[in-house]
């Protein structure tokens, strides 16, 4: 039986700031047009971090199942390691998504914009069928396709015009910026675990380009959405609070292109949240202010 701080580590709160971000950079460009609302900022921020959590235990459980976390580098695996059950995990992942669809009809109900419970439902589905069901799109190198849509531009989108009912540039700069950050956390993941992928048949998006591009594709998500934070100041001149990231963003690159792996590369995913967190914060102050 799993203990709470297994359970805890199990929904993997590292991931969390991918969620936060978003919907960070989307209540700031709100802001910028005077549009922005508390009740609905922290509704969308409730229903990112549930699908957030509910798609990590959706990964465990179907990676668990599938036999691909058996050995691994990184969190505890709840299914992989035994110390849940499997139908436990399962059920934890559609709870947290019952929460994030509460919180989602509470959204559509103070925005008004109820055809967003359709998006809503493709949310879920893209979260579950990352890596369940029989052909996920998380095995055939589509996955940082599906972070970027729905952790890039769903959640920044979705934010900016749940208060705004509009959305502007700085907005949709700022969707592609923390969508590509997404994609260079997940892309870390996979380049750690690219000799367990391999042999598990799991064809990541890493696995296809190979190490050596895999590694520049990451450097290329954590560089470029600096830069893109950076063009927000031609509505926003505060938005060039982000270029103090670019140490961070350098600090971050360095490693994985001079061909750290295993734990090391955890200590990067880790330090990649921090920075995407980091990159919501700046880019949503700046907006606002």
């Amino acid at each position: 039986m799993a203990t709470t701080s297994e359970w805890i580590a199990g929904a993997r709160p590292r991931t969390l700031p991918a969620a936060a971000a978003p919907v960070l950079i989307g209540s700031g460009a709100a802001a910028d047009v005077g549009a922005f609302a508390w009740l609905p900022a922290v509704l969308a921020l409730g229903v990112a971090l549930a699908l957030q959590v509910g798609v990590n235990y959706a990964n465990d459980y179907s990676d668990g199942v599938r036999g691909t976390d058996v050995d691994r580098v990184g969190p505890l695996r709840l299914t992989a390691s035994a110390a849940a059950r499997p139908g436990q995990v399962k059920g934890a992942a559609f709870a947290s998504f019952g929460v994030a669809g509460v919180l989602g009809l509470a959204l559509c109900a103070v925005s008004g914009h109820w055809w967003l419970l359709a998006v809503g439902v493709l949310c879920v589905l893209a979260a579950w069928y990352y890596t369940g069901g029989k052909h996920p799109y998380g095995y055939a190198g589509l996955g940082e396709v599906g972070v970027f849509v729905f952790f890039g531009l769903v959640a920044t989108l979705g934010t900016t015009y749940t208060q705004a009912d509009t959305l502007t540039w700085p907005s949709v700069l700022g969707a592609v910026g923390v969508g590509m950050i997404a994609c260079g956390l997940l892309m870390v993941n996979n380049v750690r675990d690219i000799p367990t992928d391999v042999v598990a048949g799991k064809r990541t998006l890493a696995v296809r380009l190979g190490d050596y591009r895999a590694r520049r594709w990451y450097a290329a998500c954590i560089l470029l959405p600096v830069v893109l934070g950076m063009v927000c100041a031609a509505w926003s001149p505060w938005a060039l609070l982000v270029t103090v990231l670019l140490l961070p963003a350098a600090l971050l690159v360095a490693p994985v292109m001079a061909g750290a792996r295993g734990p090391l590369l955890v200590k990067v995913l880790a330090g990649t949240g921090m920075f995407e967190l980091a990159y919501g914060v700046l880019l949503a102050l700046g907006l606002a202010l």
